[in-house]
């Protein structure tokens, strides 16, 4: 539309000031306060537009964090296992091989964990190594809410939390952040800060603030799809498993089936508990920035959800005869809008070429196929943006190409590029400088040494973790490694050429 209208100015009330505010209480923003928090900063405020944290983790039902390790490694560690720590504790919140059993090859193990996606390890990549069991967690979303809250409730003398409250207008000052103005139930108000930290997730903050950004990811990427996740009841997954071994022709034309009911890429998914199956979706080339696709997602998926169910109860009634619908997600799924073009951009040669980063603040095992899942190094440049002092930017919206996201916006990346971006901004408070002037082995220092963060080539991390990572050749094994490396070569002869 053409059209404008001109808001008139007016005064906005200073709702509250604080040293750290982080806008957006997902993966990354829970981890970034809590993260501050431990790192001894007092005065931080955390606002979330929901009444509960966890985002697409606990609001989108995304209830699988895949490839925590790498062949015996635990090499995503810090807030993102500390979820599952105090989850095994509750009857049936969790399902994951434990730390004591990654890795094992003990082909028992591998038999009974095939029926639980990504548990055991990828294969076809090429060289790739043998099957072997993967710390990837099934979790109780609505538990996990629980145990956000009590992690704040723990942290609530340095913690302040406003639920119920929309981050919306950047306030910035001769290029540094000052803080940013919300909407919530009492009208639109200002908190002001001397470090804001951006993990909406979609750049809602930073996007307006002359920062460089790009839009959609590759159409042709997971990424550039959104989904309404929902569960179903009364099934029984095990009998499903068995029966997808027993019948592998009909196991796969159920796919293409849902996908011509449905209208879009669907399928069930196992869960914390046997009893419940939730079903993934895929509509592509869809924006979760835009009203239009979001309002798409929501209305679609919902009106073909009792066609996906009754079609599932005739064709496996074995394991789906009782079956009703458990519930639906209470927010939309979102993979990817918008992406920083931060003082880092990563790409596919980050883990074709297995690149090292001085300011590394998170090395993670990841879903990606040219390195064998293996882990790469997240920079603390590909939080920070150009142009713009005083504000960190992590999670599923953090600076990577339209091909390397993919394999970065997953909930284990936001959750520790977040703990990162905490940690730098309770550095940055103490010593009194910028975000770009941060002291980055401090930081390095606190997360590898205080908050059970593995890193690279740091004092403090196990140096058993370096030994894994350099006797399986950071997993550039692969046949997709192993081109992608002549290509590089090829590419830097001619350059000097």
């Amino acid at each position: 539309m053409s059209k404008t209208y001109l808001e008139p100015a007016r005064e906005i009330p200073v709702y509250a000031e604080c040293d750290i505010l982080v806008v957006g209480g997902g993966a990354a923003g829970h981890s970034a306060a809590i993260a501050a928090a431990r790192a001894g900063a007092k005065n931080i405020i955390l606002m979330e537009r929901y009444g509960y944290m966890g985002g697409d983790v606990t609001g989108g039902y995304v209830i699988m964090v895949p490839n925590l390790s790498w062949y015996d490694k635990s090499f995503v560690r810090g807030l993102q296992e500390e979820w599952f720590t105090r989850l095994e504790k509750i009857p049936e919140a969790v399902k994951a091989p434990s730390l004591d059993e990654i890795g094992s090859q003990d082909p028992v193990l591998i038999h009974a964990w095939k029926a639980i996606h990504d548990c055991v390890s990828r294969e076809g990549f090429g060289g790739a190594k043998p099957p072997c069991l993967v710390r990837a967690v099934y979790f109780e979303p609505n538990e996990l809410k629980i145990e956000m809250d009590r992690m704040l409730w723990e942290h609530r003398d340095a913690i302040k939390v406003c639920y119920h409250s929309w981050g919306t207008k950047p306030i910035v000052e001769n290029g540094a952040m000052k803080g940013v103005v919300f909407e919530s139930k009492e009208g639109r108000k200002a908190i002001m800060a001397k470090l804001v930290i951006d993990a909406t997730g979609d750049g809602d903050i930073y996007t307006q603030t002359g920062a460089p950004y790009a839009n959609l990811a590759d159409g042709e990427c997971r990424s550039s799809t959104t989904a309404l996740v929902w569960r179903i009841g009364g099934i029984d997954w095990d009998v499903f498993y068995e029966w997808q071994q027993a019948n592998p022709e009909a196991a796969a034309a159920i796919r293409t089936q849902l996908q011509a009911l449905a209208g879009y890429r669907t399928f069930t998914l196992p869960s914390n508990t046997s009893k419940i199956c939730w079903v993934n979706n895929w509509h592509a080339n869809r924006d979760c920035s835009k009203i239009e696709d979001l309002t798409y997602t929501e209305i679609k998926t919902r009106l073909t959800i009792h066609d996906v169910l009754d079609y599932m109860k005739e064709a496996v009634p074995t394991a789906f005869r009782n079956a009703y619908l458990y519930d639906i997600a209470p927010q939309t799924g979102c993979r990817c809008s918008r992406r920083l073009k931060g003082e880092y951009i990563m790409t596919a040669n980050d883990f074709a070429l297995g690149k090292k980063h001085d300011d590394v603040i998170a090395w993670h095992s990841t879903v990606c196929q040219l390195n064998d899942c293996g882990p790469v190094e997240i920079p603390y440049g590909a939080i920070l943006p150009q142009k713009v002092e005083n504000l960190l930017c992590p999670g599923r919206h953090m600076s990577a190409d339209n091909v390397a996201i993919d394999w970065l916006n997953l909930i284990p990346q936001c959750v520790g590029t977040g703990q990162a971006a905490g940690v730098a901004a309770a550095v940055a408070i103490r010593d009194g400088v910028g975000a770009h002037d941060v002291n980055i082995k401090k930081v390095q220092d606190i997360l590898a040494g205080e908050q059970d963060v593995p890193l690279p080539r740091n004092e403090h991390t196990d140096k058993s973790y370096t030994e894994c990572v350099e006797e399986h050749e950071y997993g550039l094994y692969t046949d997709m490694a192993k081109r992608a490396k002549m290509q590089a070569d090829a590419t830097e002869k001619f350059r000097q050429w």
